[in-house]
């Protein structure tokens, strides 16, 4: 029996008509109209579900009044997307579970999701935005969450990337990723990687005592470190493919370090050791204070994200 024929990648965008929304679509289209994967628009109702006594479940029905609210956000969406990027094409979705659960229902693994830090659900969220985190945990691809600036994006361009690594191998896979895009869109690729002393020491003391200084040390590490992260990479990938990177090396915290280098940048790419049981761990410490401050697109590859089954 044949087995069945694979899907083109696609883009999934969640929207719900507010502003961080309508920011996350534009960046969406561009990021469609960059890969020519078609664009589809997702619009959650979050319709109330209804359990009976007998343990079967099911959701209100939207009324006439809600289901045309939807039409109307969908339409309105489809027809921004062809102003602005006609070869795209555009797919509307209408889900009725909460829009964390519709937008990743509707991607796979090869997908990009996107999101805005705010909106897309009943009830504003406190800090960066509880679906973007939600959806950047339990994606099973990687999910670009997009800062809104009075409704648009910071930049639609892919001239420059950015990405955090450490020693770790989720670093070793955003590192993948970003190489990855950085081929597609032709754009400089930015390897960060920083440190910071464990702890009060005198240098001089130490240097003539015969140790090598802290910083030097660290220095030598860090660079062997990325050296080595970056031919794993390009080791992986095909021999004709041809990135400029630039590495930066510096003692400062991670989500200090990205963020700096990130100045004039067009994206943000991180890695997730995010566990998802409790919503402050969600997400990595690094990847989610990335989220928290950055002004430009952040490109979240979650834990379970392209790994081996």
């Amino acid at each position: 029996m044949a087995g069945k024929e694979e899907r083109p990648a696609r883009v999934v965008v969640g929207i719900d008509g507010s502003d961080g929304s309508r920011a996350a679509l534009e960046w969406a289209a561009a990021e469609a109209a960059r890969r020519d994967a078609p664009l589809r628009i997702v619009h959650a109702l979050g319709m109330p579900l209804i359990v009976s006594a007998h343990g079967g479940a099911a959701r209100f029905e939207p009324t006439p009044e809600i289901h045309g609210q939807a039409t109307g956000v969908l339409g309105e969406a489809e027809a921004h997307v062809r102003e602005l990027r006609p070869t795209v094409v555009t797919e509307a979705v209408t889900a009725m579970e909460e829009a964390p659960s519709a937008v990743i229902r509707q991607s796979h693994p090869h997908d990009l999701i996107v999101v805005g830090t705010r909106g897309m659900g009943t009830f504003k969220s406190m800090f960066v935005g509880s679906v973007s985190v939600r959806v950047a945990a339990h994606a099973p691809c990687p999910v670009a969450v997009v800062p809104s600036r009075e409704g648009k994006p910071a930049t639609t361009s892919m001239d420059r990337i950015v990405v955090g690594v450490d020693g770790s191998e989720t670093a070793r896979r955003a590192l993948g990723l970003a190489y990855d895009l950085a081929a597609e869109s032709g754009a400089e690729l930015v390897v960060v990687h920083s440190w910071e002393v464990p702890y009060p020491y005198d240098p001089v003391a130490m240097t003539a005592a015969g140790y090598l200084p802290q910083e030097d040390l660290f220095e030598r590490q860090s660079e062997e470190l990325v050296a080595g992260l970056l031919a794993e990479v390009v080791d992986e990938r095909r021999e004709d493919l041809d990135v400029e990177v630039s590495v930066v090396r510096t003692q400062n915290s991670p989500v200090s370090a990205i963020l700096e280098a990130a100045e004039g940048a067009d994206a943000v790419v991180v890695g997730s050791r995010g566990r998802g049981t409790v919503r402050g761990l969600l997400l990595g410490s690094v990847s989610q204070g990335v989220l928290h401050r950055s002004r430009i697109p952040v490109i979240v590859l979650p834990r379970h994200a392209d790994e081996d089954e």
